[in-house]
C-alpha cells in the first residue's frame, strides 16, 4: 500500500491531464515521435521496391536471371546470329550484344537477390512485426493511462460512504499496477528503438551502397583503369576519400597505418567505399581509415606501382648519388600510366604531408615507407611466394624506394600538392 501511495505521488503532478507522454520521461517522449514515421517510411519503401525489381522473390540468382527480360533478349540474340554467316558484321555486333545483355542480366540478378536479403527483408520485419508491436504497447499504454485517470477522478470525486471510498481507492491502485506494468513495457520498446535506430538507418544505407555497387562495380579488388573509368574519377575513391578524412582527423594520430583497428570497422568502411557512399563522420577511428585505405592498395589485381616496372623502381633507389637517383626516379615515374602516376602523386604528397608531423605521430618517411611500402609495389607472384616476398629482401628494398620518393615528394611531383592538414 505505502509502495503504491509513493508511487502515485510521484506521479500527483500530472493533475487532470489524461496525455500518456505525461508520464514518460522527455528523451522517451523524442523517440516515440519517431516510431509511426519510422513504419510508415519502412513500409512505403518496401513497396516502392519490390515494384522496381524485374524478377521473382524467392529465387536463387540463377532461376532469377533466367526470368529477367535482359535475360531474354539475349536468347533471342543468341538465336538470331545463327541465321548470319561467321563473317558478317551483324553477327560479330549481336555476339558483342548477347554477351552484354547476359552479363547485364548476371548483374542485374545478382543485385535483386542481395537487395531482397539484405534491404527488403529486414524493411518488412521492422514495418510489420519490430514496430507494430511497439505501436500496439503506445496504444496499450494510452488506454490504461486513460483508465487510471478516470479511476482517480472517480475516486477523489466520491463523497459516499467509507466502504465504498475504500473500494474506488483499491481500483486506483489496480489501474496503477496495470499501468505501471505496460509503462515498464512500452518504456523498454522505445529504449530498445532508440539504441537500433542506426542499424535500421543503415537499411536505407545498405540500398545505396548495393546501387553504387551495380552501377560503378566494386572497387576493392578491382583494376584502378577499370575503376576510375566506371566512376569517372581521376583519383581512386578509396585513396581520394580516405586521405580527405586522415587530413581532418589521422596527422597527428600517432602509429598511423602501423596500428591496427577494430576490424569490423574496416569492413563497414570498405563496404561504404565499395558503395561510393560515405559517411565521414561516422568513422571517426583514424587508424581505421588507414586501414582501408592499405587494404585498397594490396587488394588492387596490379600493384600501383606496377609490375612492369618493379624492377625500375630497384635500379634507380640503387644510385649513390642523391641528384642521380632523383633523376632516375623521373624517369621511371614518366613511364607510369596515367592514371597510375596521378593516384601515386596524389598519395605520396600525403604522406609527405603525415612526415611532417612526426615529431607528434611517430611516422617518419622511413616507418611510413616499412608499412605502406609493400602494398605499392610487390613483384608478379602468386600464392605464398608473393606472401613470402612480403618478408624478404625485396620488402627492404620497396622501403629503399619509397622513402626517397616522400622525401623529395615536391622535387619529385611538382604538379602540385593535396591539402595541408586541417
Amino acid at each position: 500500500m505505502l509502495k503504491s501511495f509513493n508511487l502515485l505521488k510521484q506521479l500527483g503532478s500530472v493533475g487532470k491531464s489524461q496525455d500518456a507522454t505525461d508520464l514518460l520521461t522527455e528523451d522517451l517522449v523524442m523517440v516515440e515521435q519517431r516510431v509511426e514515421p519510422a513504419k510508415k517510411a519502412a513500409q512505403v519503401i518496401h513497396k516502392k521496391l519490390l515494384g522496381c525489381l524485374q524478377s521473382q522473390l524467392g529465387l536463387d540468382t540463377e532461376r532469377r536471371m533466367k526470368k529477367l527480360p535482359l535475360m531474354l533478349l539475349s536468347v533471342s540474340m543468341a538465336e538470331s546470329l545463327k541465321d548470319f554467316d561467321p563473317d558478317s558484321s551483324i553477327r560479330k555486333v549481336l555476339e558483342m550484344c548477347c554477351f552484354m545483355e547476359s552479363h547485364l542480366a548476371a548483374t542485374l540478378s545478382d543485385f535483386e537477390l542481395k537487395l531482397e536479403k539484405e534491404v527488403l527483408e529486414p524493411l518488412n520485419k521492422l514495418s510489420e512485426e519490430d514496430l507494430p508491436e511497439i505501436l500496439k504497447n503506445k496504444k496499450q499504454f494510452a488506454k490504461l493511462t486513460m483508465d487510471w485517470h478516470n479511476a482517480r477522478n472517480k475516486s477523489q470525486a466520491s463523497t459516499g460512504p467509507q466502504a465504498k471510498q475504500d473500494g474506488l481507492k483499491e481500483e486506483v491502485e489496480e489501474a496503477w499496477r496495470k499501468l505501471e506494468s505496460i509503462k515498464d513495457q512500452y518504456s523498454a520498446d522505445l529504449y530498445h528503438f532508440a539504441t537500433k535506430e542506426d542499424d535500421y538507418a543503415n537499411y536505407f544505407i545498405r540500398l545505396l551502397e548495393l546501387q553504387g555497387v551495380c552501377m560503378y562495380g566494386k572497387v576493392y579488388g578491382e583494376s584502378l583503369l577499370t575503376h576510375l573509368y566506371n566512376s569517372g574519377r581521376e583519383i581512386a575513391v578509396p585513396i581520394h576519400e580516405c586521405v580527405h578524412m586522415l587530413l581532418h582527423t589521422g596527422m597527428r594520430e600517432e602509429g598511423l597505418f602501423r596500428l591496427a583497428a577494430a576490424a569490423s570497422v574496416v569492413k563497414r568502411l570498405k563496404s561504404s567505399l565499395d558503395g561510393g557512399v560515405v559517411n565521414h563522420s561516422e568513422f571517426t577511428d583514424p587508424h581505421a581509415v588507414a586501414g582501408a585505405l592499405k587494404s585498397y592498395l594490396r587488394e588492387l589485381p596490379e600493384p600501383l606501382m606496377t609490375f612492369e616496372l618493379y624492377n625500375d623502381w630497384f635500379q634507380a633507389a640503387g644510385e649513390k648519388e642523391l641528384t642521380d637517383k632523383l633523376e632516375q626516379f623521373k624517369i621511371v615515374l614518366k613511364k607510369l600510366p596515367s592514371e597510375n602516376y596521378n593516384n601515386l602523386r596524389y598519395l605520396v604528397q600525403f604522406l609527405s604531408c603525415l612526415s611532417e608531423q612526426q615529431a607528434v605521430n611517430r611516422m617518419s618517411p622511413s616507418n611510413i615507407a616499412i608499412v605502406l611500402g609493400p602494398n605499392l609495389l610487390w613483384p608478379r607472384m602468386e600464392g605464398e611466394a608473393a606472401l613470402l616476398d612480403m618478408a624478404s629482401a625485396s620488402s627492404v628494398q620497396v622501403v629503399a624506394v619509397v622513402e626517397p620518393l616522400i622525401q623529395h615528394s615536391s622535387s619529385l611531383f611538382p604538379e602540385g600538392t593535396v591539402p595541408h592538414s586541417m
